[in-house]
C-alpha cells in the first residue's frame, strides 16, 4: 500500500506549457467548453496548425529550459489529434533530435478519443505516451454535454478509444468534468470508471461565470461539488487505496505530508502552467488566454525570457496577494490557497470580494478528509 500512497513516480516539469498545436479547433461541440471561442483572437481561421518550423523551435527551446532528465510535453486544444498521427510522429522525431544524452520526453495529449484507432494506440504504446481522455461518466451524463459538431452523441466512440488504450497498455487517466448533472451521481460515475479498468481519475469542476454575476447552466453548485468529492473519497478509502489514483486525493495527501502538491489550482502562486497557441503566442494560463495576459511569441522571444518576465511574475504573485481576509484566516487555507483565480468572483461572508465560488464545497471536502488522511499516512509510515 505504501508505494501507492506516493505520487513521486509521476514526472513533473519545473513548469508546464499546455501546447495547443491546432489552436482551439475541435471536432466536438461541448456545451461547457471555455476554449472554442478563442478562435476570435485569430482572424485567419484557416491556419490553426502549428508549422513545422515553429514546432521544432518549441521542442528545442522547451527541452533547453528544463533541468531534465525527464521533460513532459502536454498537448492540448481544442482537440490535438485533429492534426493527424504524422504531426505527433514528427514531434517525437524532433524530441529525439534535440534531447541530451540520457534524457527522456514524455508526451501527454489530452484527447476526446473520438479520432483514435489502433494505429494511434500502437504509436502511443511504442513511444511511451501517457494519455488523458475526456469522459464524463456513463452515456446519460457524457452525451448531455459532449456532442460532436453535428449534435450526435460521442460516448460510444470515446469508450471505444478508452478500451483500445487500456488494451495496448497505454497509461491512461480519465478527466471527468463535474457539472450540474453528473455531480448528483458521484458513486455511479466513479464506479463506472472503475468497472472499465480505469485506475487514474481527475474530477474537474465546471465553473463558468456570466456577466450578470450568475453562473452558466452547466456550472456545478459549490456544495454539490463538495458532496461529490466526499462521496468518492469515502468509496476510495473503503475499497481502492493503493489501487486507484484520484488526483485531488493525491493533492490532499501531498499537502498533509508537508509538500506543495502538483496542481496549480492549489499552489500559493500561479505561474507554472502556461498555454501556447498554434502560432507561438504564449499566455500566462490557459484560462487567461486574452490579450492582457499574452507574454509574447516564441518566434520573437525565448521561452526563458517569457517565463521569467515581469508580467508572468506579476501574474504569479497576484494569486497570493489578492486573497480576501476570510481566506487568510481559514483553517484549510494550506490546502487550496484560495483556488484558481478564475473562480474568485463571489463575495466573502464579510462582503469582501474575491472569494472562490467553490469555497464552501472545497472547504467541506478538505475538512472531511483531514483526519482520515492523517491517520492513513500515519499507518503507512508504521508499515515501513
Amino acid at each position: 500500500m505504501v508505494r501507492h500512497l506516493s505520487n513521486s513516480g509521476r514526472v513533473r516539469n519545473r513548469y508546464h506549457v499546455m501546447v495547443k498545436p491546432g489552436g482551439p479547433i475541435c471536432n466536438l461541440d461541448c456545451s461547457y467548453c471555455y476554449y472554442l471561442s478563442k478562435t476570435e483572437l485569430y482572424p485567419d481561421k484557416n491556419k490553426f496548425r502549428m508549422s513545422e518550423r515553429l514546432l521544432e523551435k518549441f521542442v528545442r527551446s522547451y527541452i533547453a529550459s528544463h533541468p531534465g532528465p525527464n521533460v513532459v510535453f502536454p498537448w492540448h486544444g481544442g482537440e490535438p489529434t485533429i492534426l493527424g498521427l504524422d504531426f505527433f510522429k514528427q514531434a517525437v522525431a524532433l524530441q529525439q533530435k534535440h534531447l541530451p544524452s540520457g534524457w527522456k520526453c514524455i508526451n501527454v495529449p489530452q484527447t476526446n478519443g473520438t479520432l483514435l484507432d489502433e494505429k494511434w494506440c500502437e504509436f502511443f504504446a511504442e513511444n511511451g505516451f501517457a494519455i488523458g481522455i475526456s469522459l464524463d461518466g456513463p452515456a446519460e451524463f457524457h452525451d448531455l454535454c459532449r456532442p460532436d459538431k453535428r449534435g450526435k452523441p460521442t460516448h460510444d466512440r470515446t469508450m471505444a478509444a478508452l478500451r483500445m488504450l487500456l488494451e495496448y497498455d497505454v497509461p491512461t487517466s480519465v478527466l471527468c468534468t463535474v457539472n450540474n448533472q453528473n455531480a448528483k451521481a458521484p458513486l455511479e460515475v466513479y464506479r463506472f470508471f472503475r468497472e472499465q479498468g480505469v485506475t487514474s481519475m481527475q474530477f474537474l469542476p465546471i465553473v463558468c461565470s456570466l456577466e450578470d454575476g450568475k453562473v452558466s447552466e452547466q456550472t456545478v453548485a459549490a456544495v454539490e461539488y463538495g458532496r461529490f468529492l466526499t462521496a468518492i473519497f469515502e468509496e476510495w478509502l473503503s475499497h481502492d487505496v493503493g489501487v486507484v489514483w484520484v488526483q485531488i486525493i493525491e493533492e490532499c495527501l501531498a499537502k498533509h505530508r508537508g509538500n506543495s502538491g502538483s496542481l496549480c489550482l492549489y499552489q500559493e502562486k500561479c505561474g507554472d502552467s502556461m498555454a501556447m497557441e498554434h502560432n507561438g503566442d504564449l499566455y500566462a494560463c490557459d484560462h487567461f488566454v486574452m490579450p492582457e495576459w499574452k507574454l509574447g511569441n516564441l518566434k520573437e522571444r525565448t521561452m526563458k525570457s517569457m517565463v521569467e518576465s515581469p508580467k508572468m511574475k506579476g501574474f504569479a504573485r497576484g494569486k497570493k496577494t489578492s486573497l480576501p481576509a476570510f481566506c487568510l484566516a481559514c483553517n484549510v487555507k494550506f490546502m487550496c490557497n484560495g483556488g484558481c483565480p478564475k473562480d474568485r468572483f463571489i463575495a466573502a461572508p464579510d462582503g469582501e470580494p474575491g472569494l472562490n465560488y467553490l469555497c464552501e464545497g472545497l472547504g467541506q471536502f478538505f475538512r472531511h478528509t483531514q483526519g482520515r488522511l492523517t491517520t492513513l499516512l500515519s499507518d503507512s509510515q508504521q508499515e515501513r
